[in-house]
């Protein structure tokens, strides 16, 4: 059996066109619930926010008192940023991830991987992609983003949203009578 095989079969699950769908871009989420979400602390949060590593895009912070909205998206890129802090990236490379997933759309990030060796982070298409870099010889781990984005859509599916009016968002995606009332008890 070539070595290399069963690298390509288990990667090669990272790169099914998976079916995924964001929140709706116009709802958004506090700062606990976006640090719940993406498994982060409320100082890093603010931390990211105030260095523009991670800023909200539905709502920033307008002085004292007014709440930040965090959007799936920014909330995934939370999580993503996790994940590349937690195995060693450096800050710079974290910020040239970053960058780069704010350039692609919503479609191309549900189907990238992105890779490490620690010091450089790539972005992988496919498993022969994959394959040259392992080949290197160093330590690689990779991120399936569409799992992050289908963690981040679990958690945030019985939270409470809030419009950038602050109108409050009861997920659609209660699947019960339920699940239903215990999302009202939560945005209530």
């Amino acid at each position: 059996m070539n070595a290399d095989q069963p690298q390509v079969d288990l990667q090669g699950a990272l790169f099914d066109d998976a079916d995924l769908r964001p929140l709706p871009a116009d709802i958004g989420y506090r700062g606990p619930i976006a640090c719940s979400a993406a498994g982060i602390t409320y100082r890093q949060l603010d931390y990211w926010a105030r260095t523009e590593l991670v800023v909200p895009s539905v709502r920033g912070a307008h002085g004292s008192g007014t709440q930040r909205l965090y959007s799936f998206r920014d909330i995934l890129v939370l999580r993503i940023v996790k994940r590349l802090i937690d195995t060693g990236v450096s800050l710079p490379n974290i910020r040239a991830a970053v960058d780069h997933l704010a350039l692609r759309s919503s479609e191309d990030v549900a189907r990238m991987t992105l890779m490490s060796d620690g010091a450089t982070i790539y972005e992988c298409r496919s498993a022969d992609e994959v394959i040259d870099i392992v080949r290197g010889g160093q330590g690689v781990f990779g991120i399936a983003i569409d799992s992050v984005w289908r963690e981040v859509e679990g958690t945030l599916a019985n939270l409470p949203g809030e419009r950038p009016d602050g109108e409050s968002v009861i997920s659609n995606d209660a699947s019960d009578e339920l699940a239903a009332r215990r999302a009202r008890r939560v945005a209530g």
